[in-house]
């Protein structure tokens, strides 16, 4: 469960940076939160995979993963790997693009202060991309690409990984409630992002939530295919009525903004 782990470090950073300060003093001691929020992006800018653009931070990473979703005859370049493997997990990735986002939303001034914003809305539309990508196909998300069970036996860096790229999907046959409707808080949130500042982007974003929205509430079912490592031990039940309700309802504001602007 590593990126929930540093999602979650992300997520107190920015509330460290919202309360104390970029510079704050704790038992006498100070703290450059500043710092570690561009470290917090930074890790995950070292966790991109696919073709890699010019202005990326950490130099030491190259390009990888390019022949993603060949298997499938699908694209599915790009993304982020979970922790320190090669795989790449939907559930994992669409709660910290989620997570991202909002972190955009709240606490924007404070981003655009510590000089951050833009690399917050780049690792979010790294997400985003990837997550259209996978999307494509109507009723139909790929959640992982990669073998964790070889993955795991071979520590490799990505630009050298020689591991099989398996690719799994949920569809109207294999349902995946919990994954899709994740994914669809993903793409709901990052268009409220780039609402003002890309209004086509914006747009199919809030399409493709609306879309992925129906796919998991009209076939629902807990996915157990990313398992023994993102098993689902409640069942999809655990997505409550008020939970769909909610999303749906922000799925409608965020509509109805859109049409504002």
């Amino acid at each position: 469960m590593g990126t929930f782990l540093r999602s979650a470090t992300a997520i107190v950073m920015a509330w460290l940076v919202l309360f104390q300060g970029l510079l704050g003093c704790v038992n006498g001691h100070e703290f450059d939160y500043k710092d570690a929020l561009t470290k917090c992006l930074i890790f995950l800018e070292a966790q991109r995979s696919g073709k890699l653009p010019p202005n990326h931070r950490p130099a030491w990473r190259g390009d990888s993963a390019l022949d993603d979703g060949k298997l499938a005859n699908v694209d599915l370049v790009g993304g982020y790997y979970d922790a320190g493997d090669n795989v790449k997990y939907g559930l994992p990735m669409a709660f910290t693009v989620t997570t991202l986002s909002w972190a955009a939303i709240y606490y924007h001034s404070e981003m655009q202060s510590a000089g951050e914003l833009e690399n917050l809305r780049c690792a979010i539309r790294w997400g985003t991309d990837y997550f259209l990508k996978a999307s494509s196909r109507k009723n139909r998300l790929y959640v992982q690409v990669g073998d964790p069970v070889q993955d795991h036996q071979c520590w490799m860096r990505p630009e050298n990984m020689k591991t099989p790229r398996t690719v799994l999907k949920i569809d109207s046959n294999t349902p995946g409630t919990e994954i899709a409707a994740e994914t669809a808080a993903a793409m709901a949130a990052s268009s409220i992002v780039f609402r003002k500042i890309d209004r086509p982007y914006a747009r199919r974003l809030l399409n493709k939530a609306k879309s992925l929205f129906e796919f998991a509430n009209s076939r629902k079912g807990t996915y157990d295919g990313e398992c023994p490592f993102y098993c689902s031990f409640s069942g999809y039940n655990v997505l409550s009525l008020s939970l769909f309700l909610s999303l749906q309802t922000n799925i409608y504001k965020m509509e109805t903004k859109l049409k504002m602007i």
